[in-house]
């Protein structure tokens, strides 16, 4: 997930460019650059990390007069932020700016290398910049080798281009990324979200999927389904949502998508951040982890050890460091962090290097400490999660776990076209079942007002379910600050049911493919407790005390999903109910980097 803008007009643009980056910064920091096209001069500035980094290498440029301008702060997905990979991308007389993967790309730079093209960076932007030059040798319409170019690409893209050739012009490009298109008094404004033209414009075009041109700045007024802009600036961050940690569990869908471009499709799984040879010699898998991050390790090993066949161990880090483990060189130590900072599991990561141990980190932040110690990684592309209690990160992690599953069973050819495919159809109905259902949202606000009291919760599930009731449960106290506990359901009997009351709250996982009728028998013995029951499964059972319903599914990792987002959505609703700061809630920190 990254940030871009642009600008057409006379008014000052590298003011303009940067001050619309600072809006988006919260899309990616890894790196920003602008680009700026006035006088037929060509002026570009890039810089690692953040924003005011880029601040200082251009804060002796101006740009007078009439130009066209266009910026990005990047979220790396291909490519280590450097400030090579770093946008605006160059070739000979064009920049561009992009938001997305473009799943062809290799394809495409094995083509142009061929036609004597050379790449300086790793990104797969660089591809479309030298494609636009490459269709200009045969056409001099620059609209038209701009819409030959777009319609090579297959992925993900919001793309603005500017190029020596068409001062005056900004191309752009819209496919299952944000652009908006606004006008103000002195000019043309582009964006990933309105938040950055927000005091320059008071007219937006959101842009839809396939609509691609160019802007100068007479053009505006061409362009279809043009409205007033009449929101604050953090609203338009949060996307109209109330939270941050609620707009990123409504974008899970797209950033699941993000997770799998380029990765899986109908033909296989594809790793390029993983060596060939990297499995050779491995018979085992370690993963270590933290909180939600070991959560998602837990649901992890089911699929692992189901769809691989692979022994797999799951180890919480803050233990691990201090056990005096056994270590064997046949097993891949696996860290998972969304930071990459965190301590304990940084720590440990350091351990198994001592050991000697091969190592991957899944991860959500390029060229963190985690990423950089590690010997492979595997990059979640959740983007920047900005409420506390993670979200999209764990979905994310666990899309990539399930990835790697079929990876290593594809290296062990213990799936078949047919077994592959039922893989690569159920991944694409889980991500679809991220997708939030308005009925179900409104449901859980209004269900949210009957849980505010009672002594405790009890989340219960089995098999995969296990780890996602231990995360829902973590969800709910992170926010809300009651007391909750996850269990495996057939373990109730063995301790725990002596809680069992009214005032007792258990959220029930049941799906209808795996253990069903286990779990079902599991409620029952705490309804005959009196405990009060919430069912979350696509169907009725009849000892709940509440319903709340997921679409019917084809396969369990779809159910796996699904109940994912209701858990978060009861979770948030709950502790919106209680008054309570969703985003920030007391005594916890995004990144743990102490022990």
């Amino acid at each position: 997930m990254c940030g871009i803008v642009g600008y057409i007009g006379s008014s000052e643009k590298k003011e303009i460019l940067i001050n619309g980056l600072k809006e988006l910064e919260y899309r990616g920091y890894d790196s920003a650059g602008i680009a700026v096209l006035c006088s037929d001069e060509l002026k570009t500035f890039r810089a690692v990390g953040k924003i005011c980094n880029l601040e200082n290498k251009c804060s002796d440029f101006l740009s007078k007069g009439f130009g066209v301008g266009i910026g990005h702060t990047r979220w790396a997905t291909h490519g280590k932020p450097t400030e090579t990979n770093a946008h605006p991308q160059i070739a000979e007389f064009s920049n561009i700016v992009h938001n997305g993967i473009i799943e062809n790309y290799q394809e495409i730079k094995k083509d142009l290398e061929q036609k004597g093209h050379s790449f300086l960076s790793q990104t797969d932007t660089e591809v479309v910049v030298r494609l636009f030059e490459e269709s200009l040798k045969h056409t001099e319409d620059g609209l038209e080798a701009f819409k030959q170019t777009i319609q090579s690409l297959k992925g993900a893209y919001a793309i603005l281009l500017i190029s020596v050739k068409y001062p005056g012009r900004i191309f752009y490009a819209k496919n299952g990324s944000p652009l908006v298109i606004g006008k103000g008094d002195d000019g043309v404004y582009f964006g990933s979200s309105d938040a950055c033209v927000m005091g320059y414009v008071n007219k937006v075009v959101y842009l839809e999927d396939g609509d691609m041109g160019y802007m100068d700045v007479d053009s505006f007024e061409s362009l279809k389904n043009i409205r007033s802009l009449e929101k604050n600036k953090a609203f338009a961050q949060k996307d109209g949502f109330r939270y941050f940690m609620e707009k990123e569990i409504y974008e899970q869908h797209k950033v699941l998508l993000e997770t799998m471009m380029g990765r899986v499709n109908e033909e296989g799984v594809v790793l390029e951040s993983i060596p060939e040879d990297f499995l050779e010699g491995i018979n085992e898998l370690t993963i270590c982890a933290c909180g939600t991050s070991y959560h998602a390790a837990m649901s992890g090993k089911y699929l692992l050890e189901r769809i691989a066949k692979i022994r797999t161990n799951v180890l919480m880090a803050s233990e691990f460091r201090y056990a005096n483990p056994v270590m064997k060189k046949s097993e891949l130590f696996i860290v998972i962090s969304q930071s990459g900072e965190t301590a304990d599991t940084l720590e440990a990561l350091k351990l198994a290097k001592e050991n000697r141990l091969k190592t991957l980190a899944i991860c959500n932040v390029d060229n963190s400490s985690i990423v950089r110690e590690s010997d492979a990684v595997i990059l979640t592309r959740a983007g920047i999660e900005k409420g506390v209690a993670s979200t999209k990160a764990f979905a994310t992690q666990m899309m990539v776990l399930w990835i790697f599953g079929v990876y290593i069973a594809t290296q062990k050819n213990l799936l078949d076209k047919e077994g592959f495919q039922k893989q690569f159809k159920s991944m694409v109905r889980a991500i679809k079942a991220t997708e939030v259902d308005p009925k179900l949202h409104e449901r859980l606000k209004r269900l949210s007002k009957r849980y505010l009291h009672g002594h405790g919760f009890f989340f219960i599930g089995r098999d995969v379910f296990y780890p996602l009731a231990l995360e829902g449960a973590l969800k709910l106290k992170e926010i809300s600050y009651l007391h909750a506990e996850g269990y495996p359901s057939g373990e109730m009997k063995h301790g725990p049911i002596a809680l069992a009351d009214s005032l007792l709250f258990t959220i029930a996982l049941v799906p209808q493919h795996l253990l069903s009728e286990k779990i079902k028998s599991n409620v029952e013995e705490l309804s005959a407790r009196d405990s009060t029951i919430c069912v979350i499964s696509s169907q009725e059972v009849q000892a709940a005390d509440d319903m709340v319903y997921i679409n019917p599914a084809q396969d369990y990792m779809e159910e796996f999903f699904s109940m994912m987002v209701a858990l978060q959505l009861l979770a948030l609703e709950v502790a919106i109910k209680l008054g309570n700061d969703v985003d920030m809630p007391r005594n916890l920190a995004k990144s743990v980097t102490v022990e």
